[in-house]
């Protein structure tokens, strides 16, 4: 036996420091982690109390919008609740509370989905329960709400970063990126009782488990998603478009680099499998709640109108709202092959569809939508430019770089081609067929995109977040080097280094580019605050 005083082996001695560098990194990543989720964190929780500040200042505009009388006398904490966030349940807002406490009561209530309300009422009955006693169930709601979409905003925060970090291949754009989220140009609808980042975090999630091969879970998210939005059903190109970038590239793959494949027909058979069984999961939620409906509004007659309290039936009358029903009359749509109330509502009470909107009064709705529609036509026109011939095979030619093991990194990367599309695929679909004013929070909601190039143009033409060296890895500490001079993860004692916060810090040095695309997100981030909390036409 060696004497007490005998040191270790040096190989010991080397695997003890090597462990303890580990645990080490680990604590510094924990760390790091941490301070990037408090600081989105603390930005997602801006928005709540400056739209209380703008909602005492400014008077609420007269606006033609649902708004159900309230049945309830308030008591003083209620009218406390809705004097410091009534703000957040303007516009589509009262849908969804409304939803949350009566159900789909009036027709027009289904062209919103039923899985945010959901949530909405098991908190304020389940965490919330406590405070029935002092708060009417009304008040529940909005404050579930707003805790709930704090919440969405910070985890759909943590996920655009990971997906960035795995599809970009870069961590300081992910990390820049997901800052942008946080000061959004839809920021408001992710503060209010809206849906908006509910799908973001469930669709960003979706992404990110499809990226790192979790196909189930993955389907699982995509499937929830549709539950919230109906644009959640476009997600399905993700899981077409993995399968057949699959089946293309294996049959590039040379005969003597792999195993024995099994027969043509076989792999043809297990691709249309796959990508059946993930779409019928992605609509499944769609097709449920049309069948919901439908039993709802085209049924027989169950007496359900007697039930209704009698302001909400003359609510009814005076807007010409649809109850479920009533006097046996059936709505139009009942009766058609397909019978999907949610095309009819969009159709019958909004006048959604191609061109509808192409109307000379609706000239500041387009220049409101404008700088969105520039910044993602910008975008699309970037990754086609950078990338001609990965577009035309619609990237399913596999390339050296893959064989290689050496991907590009950054906006322009091949992995970035699907979202492309997903991107432009909706900026076509909302500029033409839509109310254009929702394109901002239509986009910012749904696709990467938006954040992703402006991050992009941000860290490839702003001096100021220049740094040295490479930052093509994800995981090398000399690929992240400081924005500034510090690391994305490090800024003083511990937290993150905020890139926006340091470039407004120094506004009167940053390039016309930056102050464009930082002028977008604020502006609209502050004006969307003043106006949607007081019924001003921000929607």
């Amino acid at each position: 036996m060696a004497p007490l005083d005998t040191p270790p082996p040096p190989g010991r001695r080397v695997t003890r420091r090597a462990a303890q560098g580990r645990a080490q990194a680990r604590k510094r990543r924990g760390r790091k982690r941490a301070a990037m989720t408090s600081g989105w964190s603390r930005r997602g929780s801006h928005a709540p109390g400056a739209q209380a500040l703008f909602n005492l200042l400014i008077p609420d505009h007269a606006a033609d919008a649902f708004c159900p009388p309230r049945l309830s006398e308030p008591g003083p904490w209620d009218l406390l609740v809705e004097r410091l966030l009534g703000g957040l349940s303007r516009w589509d807002a009262e849908h969804f509370l409304f939803i949350a406490e009566r159900g789909y009561l009036y027709e027009h209530n289904c062209a919103f989905f039923p899985l945010y309300p959901l949530s909405v009422r098991a908190v304020a009955e389940g965490a919330l329960w406590p405070l029935q006693r002092l708060l009417r169930l009304r008040s529940r709601l909005l404050l579930s709400a707003v805790l709930l979409n704090s919440l969405f905003s910070v985890l759909a925060a943590a996920a655009l970063y990971k997906l960035g970090c795995v599809v970009l291949q870069c961590r300081r754009v992910a990390f820049l990126a997901a800052v942008l989220f946080s000061v959004s140009p839809a920021n408001v609808f992710m503060a209010a009782a809206y849906s908006e980042s509910m799908f973001a975090f469930l669709a960003f999630s979706a992404m990110w488990q499809l990226e790192k091969g979790q196909s189930w879970l993955s389907g699982l998210l995509f499937s929830l998603a549709s539950g919230v939005r109906a644009n959640g059903l476009i997600n399905a190109g993700f899981f077409l478009y993995s399968c057949g970038k699959c089946f293309a590239l294996q049959l590039q793959v040379g005969s003597g680099l792999v195993r024995k494949r099994p027969p043509l027909w076989k792999q043809l058979l297990s691709l249309a499998s796959s990508a059946v069984l993930a779409c019928a999961g992605i609509f499944l939620p769609f097709a449920l709640f049309q069948y919901y409906a439908y039993v709802r509004f085209c049924g027989p007659g169950t007496g359900r109108e007697q039930a209704v309290p009698e302001p909400l039936l003359q609510l009814a009358l005076d807007k010409g709202y649809r109850l479920a029903a009533t006097n046996g009359v059936k709505p139009p749509w009942c009766s058609q092959r397909f019978p999907v109330v949610y095309s009819y509502i969009q159709d019958a009470y909004w006048n959604v569809g191609l061109l509808r909107y192409f109307e000379l009064r609706q000239i500041p709705n387009f220049l409101l939508a404008l700088p969105v529609a520039l910044l993602g036509s910008w975008a699309a026109w970037t990754y086609v430019t950078a990338n001609p011939r990965h577009c035309l095979t619609l990237g399913l030619e596999r390339r050296k770089s893959d064989e290689e093991g050496k991907p590009r990194a950054g906006f322009c990367c091949p992995a970035v081609f699907v979202y492309v599309v997903h991107a432009t695929v909706l900026l076509a679909f909302g500029f033409f067929c839509m109310h254009v004013q929702v394109l901002t929070r239509f986009l910012g909601s749904s696709s990467p995109i938006l954040y992703w190039f402006s991050a992009h143009l941000l860290h490839e033409y702003e001096p100021l977040l220049r740094s040295e060296g490479t930052d093509n890895q994800t995981a090398a500490p000399r690929s992240e080097k400081s924005l500034l001079g510090k690391s994305p993860g490090s800024c003083g004692k511990g937290t993150p280094a905020n890139p926006v916060v340091r470039l407004l810090l120094n506004c009167t040095l940053m390039s016309p580019l930056s102050k464009g695309v930082l002028g977008f997100f604020l502006s609209y981030w502050l004006l969307g605050l003043v106006l949607h909390c007081n019924f001003l036409p921000w929607t």
